[in-house]
């Protein structure tokens, strides 16, 4: 009997063994991309049958009180909008760097440089004279390059400033000649912009203005409603917060037990379909357990509140698992709610002290903005200040500027610019 036990121990830890080494790949890619991340496991096995996740009655499958904000409402767009592959910024750019605007392999490696150099909005913040050492070329040089972004799409990108990018995407407008130097006045002035208001063209040049992207790289950061949603978070008719995991999405596999020969190829072959079936379950049952466990630690969010501190290694704890387990089961992973689409990691910040988060600063850094002076804008200065006062920590005037550019808020002296545009 001992020697039974010790080779069903040793069958189940294998079984274990080659579920787990199925399983990590699975969980870590997104649901989008969970057929390619399983492929490998499935092309060199006959017994192994994959269904397409992408079910024709796909509305019918998530409640109608996040459908409305998570995709279209259209079967047909709900299809398109999460099947398409949508080509990101960096590959629209990549297409762009050679002739004839950047021909000479300095030129492209300068180019790279800018784009790899670009912050989350889309503007170059590179170390422009270190890149001119290690290159013996002159910033002069550099910059005559750098301009030549001015006729790459989108219009915009890889400018150093909210005037150069409006500058790169005037040259790119249909403003007329006449209206052209009035324009870029104005652009280079806008603090003062209703000093111009009686010049001639100042209605098309504000027409013209009014139309350019803020910030220039806006149209991919919009792509992320797009993304398939592993989890749905929502309030049923009872009032009752539901997790739901998007199965409709899943891929199915169908395990060809019956087949046509009896060899312990077929028989091998079996037990991993059958070990990929508990891989694929695994992450089911993994991603539900972190979604209860994100409703318990963030109630207050789902019910109009802002995100509380809360780190991986708590939720580590909770699961007996390590934190890189839980990195990779919420990297790449989207959960729809009736308050948006969101990344999974949002739910998770660093604390910067025991009772603050991120992310209740930068709530109340959102309403500090909102409430300020249209004229007098808070400075940077003035919003740390007004931070540690409130959340009583020690913070330095650069975390205020990350965070700014992190939410997409301008310096003081831009939005001052905008309010007069009424932008």
């Amino acid at each position: 009997m001992a020697g039974l036990r010790q080779t069903q121990s040793v069958e189940t830890k294998h079984k274990l063994s080659n579920t787990l080494r199925n399983w990590l790949p699975i969980l870590h890619s997104s649901l989008s991309d969970l057929g390619e991340a399983m492929a490998p496991f499935v092309e060199a096995n006959p017994v192994i049958e994959i269904a397409s996740g992408y079910e024709e009655d796909f509305e019918k499958k998530i409640p109608k009180k996040i459908i409305s904000r998570a995709v279209s409402n259209s079967r047909t767009e709900q299809i398109e909008a999460l099947t398409i592959i949508h080509k990101t910024l960096y590959e629209v750019l990549d297409e762009q760097i050679g002739a004839p605007l950047f021909p000479t392999p300095i030129s492209q490696k300068l180019a790279y440089f800018v784009i790899e150099n670009l912050d989350e909005f889309g503007y170059y913040e590179g170390d422009t004279e270190e890149f001119c050492q290690k290159n013996d070329i002159s910033i002069d040089f550099f910059e005559r390059t750098r301009l030549r972004f001015s006729y790459i799409e989108p219009v915009g990108i890889g400018a150093k400033s909210l005037a150069e990018s409006f500058l790169f995407q005037l040259d790119n407008s249909e403003v007329s000649d006449d209206a052209y130097a009035l324009a870029v006045e104005i652009i280079n002035d806008m603090q003062n912009i209703h000093d111009y208001s009686s010049r001639d063209n100042f209605s098309e040049v504000m027409h013209v203005i009014s139309r350019f992207k803020n910030p220039p790289n806006i149209e991919y950061q919009e792509e992320s409603a797009q993304i398939i949603p592993d989890l749905m978070i929502y309030f049923n008719d009872d009032n009752e917060i539901e997790v739901k995991l998007n199965d409709a999405y899943y891929p199915s596999i169908k395990i060809d037990a019956s087949y046509g020969v009896k060899h312990e190829f077929v028989t091998q072959k079996i037990k991993e379909a059958k070990s990929l079936v508990d891989a694929l379950d695994m992450r089911k049952a993994t991603l539900y357990k972190v979604g209860l466990m994100i409703v318990e630690y963030q109630y207050e969010f789902f019910t109009g509140g802002r995100i509380m501190p809360l780190t991986l290694k708590t939720l580590a704890d909770e699961f007996g698992h390590n934190p890189s387990t839980i990195s990779r089961a919420i990297a790449n992973k989207y959960i729809a709610c009736d308050r948006g689409m969101l990344a999974m990691k949002e739910f998770f910040t660093t604390a910067i002290d025991e009772d603050v988060s991120n992310a209740a600063i930068k709530e109340f850094l959102i309403g500090l903005i909102k409430e300020e002076s249209r004229e007098k804008p808070l400075s940077d200065m003035k919003l740390l200040d007004l931070i540690q006062e409130k959340f009583k920590v020690k913070m330095v005037r650069r975390t205020i500027a990350k965070y700014r550019k992190q939410l997409n808020i301008a310096g003081s002296s831009e939005r001052k610019k905008l309010y007069k545009l009424g932008i």
